[in-house]
C-alpha cells in the first residue's frame, strides 16, 4: 500500500473501521500514519490514541489483539477498512464488537457469531454435555448422518407449501453442515473462500 495515496487529516489522522473476516463491524479508531505503517509491518493492528497522544496495539494489554487480513483505503483515500481476525471480544467492555448493545439484525454476518458459539461446544465435546457437544464428541461420521438426515428433510419440505417448514429445515441443514465443517478443521468462510475462488476463475475477476 502507497501510503502517500491516502488523505490523512489536519490532525495527521486517518479513521479505521474495522471488520472481522465473517463481515462483522468490530469498532473504529484513528490512526496516524506510523501507526498504519506498525500495522503493515507488524500484523496486529495498531492505532493512535487522540486521548493519550499515544500509539496503541489493540488487545496489548488484554490479549485480544486484532490480526491484520488486509488493509483497504475507500475510493477517496480517507478512510481504511481494516479486515483482521479478531483474537476474543473487540470492546473494552468485553463485548465481541463496539456497537453490540441491542439484539443484532438478521444478516449473514451473525453465522460468525453462531459457528463461534459451535466452535466452542466442539472444544468442549462430551458424550454427556449438550446436544452439539454429544454430536462432535460422536465425530464426523455422526455428524454426517445428520447432515445427510436433514438434507432429506429440506427436499422433503421444499416438495410442500409450508414456507416455515422449509425454512426450519433448511436453518437445520446449515447448523448441522457447519458442525460437519468444524469437525473437519474448517469452517463457513473456507467453504465461501472456495467458491469465490471458483467464481473469479471463471469470470476472470470479482463480481
Amino acid at each position: 500500500m502507497d501510503l502517500n495515496t491516502l488523505r490523512f487529516g489536519p490532525d495527521g489522522l486517518i479513521p479505521g473501521i474495522v471488520q472481522s473476516p465473517t463481515g462483522e463491524v468490530r469498532m473504529v479508531a484513528w490512526l496516524s500514519r506510523e501507526a498504519l505503517t506498525l500495522t503493515l509491518d507488524t500484523g496486529f493492528v495498531t492505532f493512535w490514541s487522540r486521548s493519550r497522544q499515544a500509539l496503541w496495539v489493540k488487545g496489548e494489554s488484554s490479549g485480544n489483539r486484532l490480526k491484520l487480513i488486509q488493509v483497504r483505503p475507500d475510493c477517496d483515500g480517507d478512510a481504511l477498512l481494516i479486515i483482521a481476525e479478531p483474537d476474543g471480544p473487540t470492546c473494552h467492555r468485553g463485548m465481541e464488537s463496539c456497537f453490540d448493545g441491542e439484539a443484532w439484525p438478521t444478516t449473514l454476518p451473525w453465522l460468525g457469531r453462531l459457528e463461534a458459539l459451535l466452535a466452542g461446544r466442539k472444544a468442549a465435546a462430551d458424550l454427556q454435555g449438550s446436544y452439539t457437544q454429544k454430536l462432535f464428541a460422536q465425530g464426523v461420521d455422526r455428524i454426517g448422518k445428520k447432515v445427510i438426515e436433514e438434507a432429506g428433510e429440506v427436499v422433503i419440505a421444499a416438495k410442500n407449501e409450508d414456507r416455515e417448514e422449509f425454512l426450519g429445515e433448511a436453518a437445520d441443514l446449515l447448523f448441522h453442515l457447519d458442525m460437519l465443517l468444524l469437525a473437519k478443521g474448517a469452517s463457513l468462510l473456507d467453504a465461501v473462500e472456495v467458491l469465490q475462488r471458483r467464481h473469479t476463475d471463471r469470470t476472470g475477476g470479482p463480481a
